[in-house]
This record gives structure tokens, C-alpha cells and sequence, in this order.
């Protein structure tokens, strides 16, 4: 079953819509919550949540790309449980990749919208490497080692490229008017 489709099933408001979701991102998903919690009970309940949170979304949403749209409800919904979850206690991987991109640009309310549009933009001029990293690391929050070992790379080349991809990113950022 294709994207449209299961869009078209939440409109309906036909439940076998989070079935088919699940089938298409439920692994995507698990793999988004488990690298950011790195525990299965907390990730199953996120990805549980992520269908809810899609079913309450669609409609009057209608997501065109849908698998980007569940992904990031997922991430959501996981960033905010591993917050909730470990006041005092952190992963910190994590807290270094959302330190790392909490430097480059704070948009307002109004623009944030904007951002993403503008990193996606970036993205696409980038290298099919850098783009890679840096998805992996600042999307699906997969370590430096993990994204190292993925591609072949050192770890040490890996923190650099997405260094140099972050510098590039604020550069292009700041030229659209954005204040770090």
C-alpha cells in the first residue's frame, strides 16, 4: 500500500490506516526511539504514541511526505519521553548531537516552519556523505561510532565532516537572517 493510500485511509478514519502505517515505519520508527531512549519498553510505548499522535494529526493534516511526517512524530515523542525520563540521568550522546545544533539557530515561532525548510534546502546542496551523517546523527541520533562503522570512516573523520557540515549549515543560515 502506497503513502496516498494510507492517507486516504486516515481521512476515513479507517483503523487498519495504523496497521498499514506501522508495516511501512513501525522499523524506522523503533530504530528513531531506540537510539534516542536505548531502552525496547520506552521505544514500543513511543512508537504506540507515534500512531496516535498520527491518527490525531491526519486529518486536517495531509502530510505529502508521510514517512518524513511519522518519523519525525516519533522523534518527537521520543526526545520528550528521554527528557521526562532521565532528569539526572543522560545519554549522553544525545545531549551532545541536540547541543550541537541548539548553537547554529534559534527561529521564532513564526519562522520555525521556515527553518526546516531552509535546512532541507541546505541539505540538498550538500554531498551525499555529509547529508547522510548528518541526518543520521542529528535525525535519527545514531553515534559518531555507529555512523563510523555504517560508512566505512573513522570516527574521528566523521566528527569532522559533520563539524565542517554545521559550520556550513550556521554560515547559510545567518546569510538568511537567522540569529544563533
Amino acid at each position: 500500500m502506497n503513502d496516498q493510500q494510507i492517507i486516504d485511509l486516515y481521512f476515513a478514519r479507517d483503523e487498519q490506516a495504523i496497521v498499514e502505517t506501522d508495516k511501512q515505519y513501525g522499523a524506522a520508527c523503533m530504530r528513531i526511539s531506540l537510539n534516542i531512549l536505548n531502552s525496547r519498553p520506552d521505544a514500543e510505548e513511543c512508537v504506540s504514541d507515534t500512531y496516535l499522535g498520527v491518527w490525531n494529526a491526519i486529518p486536517p493534516e495531509r502530510p505529502v511526505r508521510f514517512g518524513a511526517f511519522v518519523c519525525r512524530i516519533a522523534r518527537n515523542l521520543s526526545i520528550k519521553r528521554f527528557r521526562d525520563l532521565h532528569r539526572q540521568r543522560r545519554n549522553r550522546d544525545l545531549e551532545i548531537a541536540l547541543d550541537d545544533l541548539a548553537n547554529i539557530a534559534a527561529p521564532s515561532e513564526d519562522r520555525a516552519a521556515e527553518l526546516a525548510h531552509d535546512i532541507s534546502n541546505f541539505l540538498e546542496k550538500q554531498d551525499r556523505l555529509d547529508r547522510l551523517l548528518f541526518m543520521g546523527r542529528y535525525f535519527h541520533f545514531c553515534s559518531v561510532k555507529e555512523l563510523a562503522e555504517k560508512c566505512g570512516l573513522t570516527a574521528g573523520n566523521v566528527s569532522v565532516r559533520l563539524h565542517r557540515t554545521r559550520e556550513k549549515l550556521r554560515a547559510y543560515l545567518l546569510e538568511r537572517g537567522y540569529q544563533p
